[in-house]
């Protein structure tokens, strides 16, 4: 691990400017002692990356950097005030001061200029952190337990560094690779997959099955031989939602002290949910498998990276992330493997679909060997309506029950779902195609949709150009209420017609049973089921047409006189005919294609319609079962 560090110094005239150097996760991050050699060796630097192929980071050391009252004059000095700038946090160990801005392309500058005047007057190296539009306590907590680990992030990182420079200079080895599926084999929910080479083992995704009428039944395989949490490397999350995420604390409950790899926007909402996760496996007197302590743990060993951005995790292992369409920050997860020898993609979840909130999932790639691909709605019978016809569906409905003097009820998924939905009524309302009418979020949709406005350039570019071209935010349209106690909770079902989006979208739980509970006997009424619905799930008795509901609370069971819709067409997972165009799309054209993460049938069905149309080895492995891919 220590060649490389070698190699680069000797690219270095004069060694003794260098007061430090080490590893922060894949990058090499050089300290210097010298002013002269900070401002004037740019081309230096880009120099050694060419010849190392790796990502290098000059800093000055934290002696050279000016004092932070005087540091914080000069920021406000020169970042005008439309930027407004809100907290400004430094990171003395790193020589990092991180400015949150409400306004982040003003407090940058054209071309950068402000940034690097901060940098040549104070010797900070200055962060830009976009301050959501709308407050988002889960991001202050977030930002504040990274700030207050600070110290020892840098020697978890500095780790992480020397595991990935492991034998850097070292010959290859012999070469194998295999995926053992230790959840989402043909079922939806509790993902997880284990690969393995020779060098490394990593962790795709560890979720659980919301759904799930047994605790045996909901959480991934993780006594199967082949898995030892002591030899696990990393974890990569491709998204948020908790059949995907939600066990990741309790590894590190467990003594997991590695890396866990996902988008930023992902860790906030990952994160949101997981202390969601505990708060409603306490009222439910299930038993809590972790605590906020262990999602912490998850904060502090998490490396976030952009889309597009490519990094080593292991030795033989390097990753990069692509945006998969499905919610805000979801990734398509492409592993090159073994210096060039076999390339896979895990998509996670992915939608191939321009949607309101998000862009489509991306189909070019460097390479591609073996595709691991969702199947959710793979089946024969998985024909739903087009995004057009199903907003025009929306429309009808909520026109057609506010005009009887009812109220709508939008059971939602909290992470995309809801925005997209959101999205979609702000635009009609400003189009004239509906009504005025108050729409109130209750359960996460509030706080989720607060993360969604600090991280607009990961949304759809319709979005971004109202946001970043007109100034004008969707999501802050007055329209938008949010619903916070019970007493506001029956203010709403009090009073006038309105649309009210809330989670649970399966109805497992959450405000949207609470709403149903005491709008099912009005006919006026009508709830619209939007997403997908899980055996055994209330939102599946519905769908199936069920009048009586008996709750575990109630003596008697509730008759249902509110109309049930089901609006299929606004899922974040494509179609059965999305999927195989995405297959037909992607290039280069994967040779082995596994389907996982839908039930059995579906994936069988998939399996079989893709060999028949692009002739290629496909697979849909059940759990527990593992393949060579190489």
């Amino acid at each position: 691990m220590t060649e490389i560090i070698k190699e680069i110094l000797k690219n270095i005239p004069d060694n003794s400017v260098i007061s430090y150097s080490g590893f922060e996760g894949a990058n090499i991050v050089l300290y210097t002692n010298s002013k002269d050699f900070f401002l004037k060796n740019d081309e230096l630097i880009r120099g050694i990356v060419n010849i190392v192929k790796k990502r290098i980071e000059l800093r000055p050391d934290p002696s050279l950097c000016m004092d932070e009252e005087k540091t914080k004059k000069e920021i406000i000095a020169l970042i005008p005030e439309e930027a407004k700038i809100g907290e400004i946090i430094f990171d003395p160990q790193r020589s990092i001061v991180i400015i949150e801005s409400e306004k982040p392309g003003v407090a940058i500058g054209k071309s950068g200029e402000i940034l690097k005047e901060i940098k040549h007057k104070t010797f900070w190296i200055p962060e830009i952190r976009r301050t959501p539009s709308i407050r988002s306590p889960i991001i202050e907590k977030i930002r504040q337990v990274l700030y207050e680990n600070n110290d020892y992030r840098k020697k978890f990182l500095d780790k992480v560094g020397k595991r990935i420079y492991d034998n850097w200079s070292n010959s290859k080895k012999e070469m194998w690779i295999r995926a053992t599926f230790l959840g989402a084999g043909r079922q939806v929910g509790r993902s997880c997959i284990l690969l393995q080479t020779p060098e490394s083992r990593i962790m795709l995704d560890c979720g659980v099955d919301v759904s799930a009428q047994e605790p045996k039944d909901a959480f991934p395989y993780l006594d199967a031989p082949e898995f030892k949490l002591d030899q696990l490397d990393a974890i990569i999350i491709s998204h948020s939602h908790l059949d995907h995420v939600a066990l990741v604390p309790y590894l590190y409950k467990l003594g997991f002290q590695g890396p866990c790899y996902m988008t930023e926007p992902v860790r906030d909402v990952a994160s949101l949910l997981a202390l969601d996760y505990i708060s409603v496996s306490q009222k439910e007197a299930r038993k809590v498998l972790f605590s906020s302590t262990d999602v912490k743990e998850m904060v502090k060993h998490t490396i976030c990276l952009d889309f597009e951005e490519v990094t080593d995790i292991t030795p033989d292992i390097r990753l990069t992330f692509y945006n998969s369409g499905h919610t805000l920050g979801s990734a398509l997860c492409h592993l090159h493997i073994g210096n060039g020898l076999h390339n896979l993609l895990y998509t996670g979840d992915i939608n191939y679909e321009v949607t309101n909130l998000l862009n489509p999932a991306v189909t070019r790639f460097p390479r591609l060997e073996t595709l691991i691909i969702e199947s959710t709605y793979g089946g024969k019978d998985d024909v739903r309506p087009t995004r057009q016809e199903s907003e025009q569906e929306l429309f009808n409905i909520i026109k057609e029950t506010l005009e009887k003097g009812g109220k709508v009820l939008l059971p939602t998924l909290g992470v995309g779902r809801s925005q997209e939905i959101m999205l979609i009524i702000e635009k009609a309302i400003r189009n004239n195609l509906l009504p005025k009418v108050s729409v109130y979020l209750q359960g996460m949709v509030w706080d989720i949709t607060a993360i969604h406005t600090a991280y607009p350039d990961f949304l759809s570019n319709i979005v971004k150009k109202e946001i970043f071209h007109n100034d004008s935010n969707p999501f802050l349209n007055e329209i938008f209420k949010r619903v916070g106690s019970k007493k506001e909770m029956d203010q709403v079902v009090e009073g006038g017609p309105c649309v009210i989006i809330a989670t649970s979208g399966m109805m497992e739980g959450g405000p949207s049973v609470e709403y149903f509970k005491q709008l099912a006997d009005n006919a006026k009424n009508s709830l619209i089921l939007n997403c997908y619905q899980g055996p055994n799930t209330l939102g599946r008795k519905l769908l199936n047409g069920d009048k009586e509901i008996m709750f575990d609370s109630e003596s008697t069971p509730l008759k249902v006189k509110m109309n049930i819709y089901h609006i299929p067409g606004f899922s974040g997972h494509s179609s059965r005919q999305q999927l195989l165009n995405y297959l037909k799309h992607v290039s280069p054209k994967p040779k082995k294609v596994i389907l996982v993460h839908g039930e059995s049938s579906k994936c069988l069905d998939l399996a079989t319609a893709i060999h028949k149309q692009e002739h290629i080895e496909t697979n849909a492995p059940k759990n527990l079962e593992a393949i060579r891919l190489r």
